[in-house]
């Protein structure tokens, strides 16, 4: 056990980025080994546009919980690999819109077999007493209810 493990609580921020870090490689091992040239980060917006095929990238920004200069981040690298594409909105000039190329929708079907594996394989590393799944969105709730935030200046408060 190491110093952030024995820390407990005050280290579940850097807990949590170790676990997704962890997740994050093994999901681009587990592509490769899919034969796809793929990266996790791309995962939201990809799938995303999967599910609803042309969105604003504030849209986009929306859907995946990201903050806009992140999406744009992932928007140019996904862009530069030819998987998707933006168009100007014909009603407003000022909106791009975006969508999969046919490079984006091919590997799309290609990684939908790889996605079913991903989820038996992540539903048997969560499937424990304490269901992470479940968990993770029972604190999304209470901080939607009262922000980490929020909740420090009121325990943080003296009388």
């Amino acid at each position: 056990m190491n110093v952030i493990d024995e820390s407990g609580i005050l280290a579940i921020a850097t807990r949590l980025q170790r676990l997704s870090e962890q997740l994050r490689k093994d999901g681009t091992l587990i592509y490769k080994a899919h034969g796809l040239d793929f990266e996790p980060k791309w995962f939201p917006v990809i799938y995303t546009l999967h599910l609803r095929p042309v969105l604003s990238v504030v849209e986009i920004a929306n859907e995946i919980g990201y903050t806009h200069p992140s999406t744009i981040s992932l928007l140019k690298e996904l862009e530069k690999e030819k998987l998707i594409r933006s168009k100007r909105d014909k009603a407003d000039e000022r909106k791009r819109l975006i969508q999969l190329t046919a490079k984006g929708q091919e590997l799309i079907g290609r990684m939908q077999p790889v996605w079913e594996i991903i989820i038996a394989t992540l539903t048997e590393v969560t499937n424990t007493q304490n269901n992470l799944m479940l968990a993770i969105g029972e604190v999304e709730e209470q901080m939607k209810q009262l922000s980490f935030f929020e909740r420090a200046k009121r325990i943080g408060q003296t009388d």
